[in-house]
């Protein structure tokens, strides 16, 4: 899992140390943070190790949790298996003019949710991580960005698409 920082607090053995305190000492209004989970789709069992502690934990706050997918639907049996509180878990095909960046944008920037994991098929540009950034900050929120590992796919099948596990989905 990759978190994204801005250059000035990009993270390394000498300044860890300054980030955390920059970090800790920021304003309340700058709560949000934008993760980037890069998973292989030859292993999904491995993603819902990393994933699922925190969506579970985030499942405590009073906020939603807001599912960007692709035309998959989640399936409520798995949501009830995986602990999450299906009262407060919002699932969204994205579809149509708007793109997962801008519908993250608004998501993250009301409030309402304490995560929005959006799903892309290629890298998010430096530009539009800044704007989810700041709209995380702004919601105090935690977006995350999911994205198949292209580079170490280990089958020689064609690639035709963000490909989740179905058992996550009926």
């Amino acid at each position: 899992m990759r978190t994204y920082f801005p250059k000035s607090q990009s993270v390394n053995s000498d300044s860890a140390f300054h980030v955390a305190s920059r970090v800790t000492s920021a304003p309340a209004c700058a709560a949000g943070l934008i993760s980037e989970l890069v998973y292989s789709e030859n292993q999904p069992g491995m993603t819902q190790l990393l994933l699922l502690p925190l969506l579970q934990q985030l499942g405590k706050q009073s906020r939603w949790q807001l599912w960007l997918t692709p035309q998959q639907k989640l399936s409520r049996d798995w949501l009830q298996r995986s602990g999450l509180p299906l009262d407060r878990v919002m699932q969204a095909s994205h579809s149509g003019p708007i793109t997962t960046v801008e519908a993250m944008i608004k998501a993250l920037q009301t409030g309402n949710y304490s995560v929005v994991l959006g799903w892309f098929d290629e890298e998010v540009s430096e530009s539009d991580r800044a704007r989810l950034l700041a709209a995380a900050n702004c919601g105090q929120a935690l977006g995350l960005i999911m994205r198949p590992d292209r580079v170490n796919l280990q089958s020689g099948r064609p690639l035709s698409g963000l490909k989740i596990h179905s058992s996550l989905y009926h």
